[in-house]
């Protein structure tokens, strides 16, 4: 998987996040809202591993470049 697709996952897992703790919020439901909090955390951390990949990849195809 590259770089943009755990950024996108992540960005999704962050949103779903977002909504599942202001529902859990609303409905008083603390379970609901944890769940929400770790999601978030989850995207924000698949969006990290995406940074990294990609910043990877371009660093591999400026050694290629250098050497061609």
């Amino acid at each position: 998987m590259g770089g943009h697709d755990d950024k996108a996952k992540g960005a999704w897992d962050e949103a779903k996040g977002t909504v599942k703790e202001k529902a859990g919020e609303l409905t008083d439901d603390e379970r609901l809202e944890g769940e929400g909090k770790v999601d978030q955390m989850k995207g924000k951390g698949k969006q990290a591993v995406g940074n990294v990949k990609e910043a990877g990849e371009k660093t591999k195809e400026a050694i290629q470049d250098a050497f061609e």
